[in-house]
């Protein structure tokens, strides 16, 4: 018995391969590492170079290594890149999750765990947000990600399936051991790129918008530790593995904080007063999004343990120092 790790080469999916391997599972990664990284995958766990949508190879992959479960983090993630390649991300993140999804219903793979978004929402009306709040997303990522939740549903009624999609929030920091972190030289992320700012690896960061309704003028979000993360999806697979059914579930912390609070807060860990670039307000930023996340602690058992901004810059930073040291040795 195993579990396959789609796209566990990349930031979330190779700390999710740590805490599974942790647990004592065998794994097995399926990544094309098109974005991920071979060295991001431990020795102990088996790394096949594919794509999830093979639908062939996935079907080999379930048969040769005993797999029992699923976890779907493979896909595209950036949202200005979904608006101007819509087509590309409704075939990377819905038609290949439709291939994985056969190859899964046809070998009797019985629970699979899929990487959903908060993009689903779009702008909500409403903070913190829930699971019911209205599905609106205002990008082709979100939209994808929604498709697939569909699927998910609509195959679940059909078939032997169980399934929990987790609605990421905004994911940050780094493993506390420092065994993995974000490692994509040009993402998005604001701490990764606060944090490179930090370190002179870029002359600054921007601010898009200083004039919203919040404390300081700036957007506010729900920052979640990637590792606190992983442990969710361990307690989704522990959930369905004890017979629970199917579940769409926020995955945050419930709290935000202000893009000038995450500036600061990597300010005070790096010691450096990097430059800072107030913007005009960016097309389609949400003012404010935060996870009502009462409901994935009492169907999960799930309990964050670093959900403390301070820990989440600190390891991010943490992390970024360990990339510049591999970097400069290299």
């Amino acid at each position: 018995m195993s579990v396959l790790v789609t796209g566990g080469a990349g930031y979330i999916g190779s700390h999710m391969v740590l805490e599974l391997l942790d647990a004592g599972d065998k794994v097995v990664v399926l990544d094309n590492l098109s974005t991920g990284f071979r060295t991001a995958v431990p020795a102990a766990a088996q790394l096949v170079i594919g794509d999830a949508g093979d639908i062939h190879m996935v079907r080999a992959l379930i048969r040769k290594h005993g797999v029992t479960a699923i976890i779907h983090f493979a896909g595209s993630i950036v949202v200005p890149e979904s608006v101007a390649d819509p087509l590309g991300y409704y075939f990377n993140n819905t038609v290949k999750s439709r291939a994985l999804l056969e190859a899964a219903v046809t070998m009797g793979v019985r629970h699979v765990i899929f990487s959903s978004t908060a993009a689903v929402y779009g702008m909500p009306e409403h903070n913190p947000v829930a699971e019911d709040a209205p599905l609106k997303p205002i990008s082709p990522y979100g939209t994808s990600k929604l498709m697939t939740e569909l699927m998910l549903a609509d195959t679940a009624a059909a078939h032997d399936l169980s399934y929990v999609a987790l609605r990421y929030f905004n994911v940050a920091g780094a493993d506390p051991q420092g065994r993995s972190g974000q490692s994509t030289p040009r993402a998005t992320h604001l701490i990764k790129v606060a944090c490179q700012a930090a370190l002179g690896q870029r002359p600054g960061l921007e601010v898009f918008g200083t004039d919203y309704d919040t404390p300081d003028g700036t957007c506010i979000r729900d920052y979640i530790h990637v590792t606190d993360l992983a442990r969710a999806h361990s307690a989704a697979l522990d959930y369905l593995r004890r017979g629970g059914d199917s579940r769409v579930l926020n995955c945050g912390y419930g709290r935000g904080f202000t893009v000038l609070e995450v500036i600061a807060a990597v300010k005070k860990a790096s010691g450096v007063d990097f430059a800072v670039k107030m913007s005009p307000r960016r097309p389609g930023d949400s003012e404010q999004v935060v996870a009502k996340a009462d409901r994935i602690r009492e169907t999960l058992g799930w309990q964050p343990r670093l959900e403390n901004l301070e820990t989440i810059v600190t390891q991010a930073l943490a992390w970024e120092k360990r990339l510049e040291r591999i970097k400069t040795a290299g």
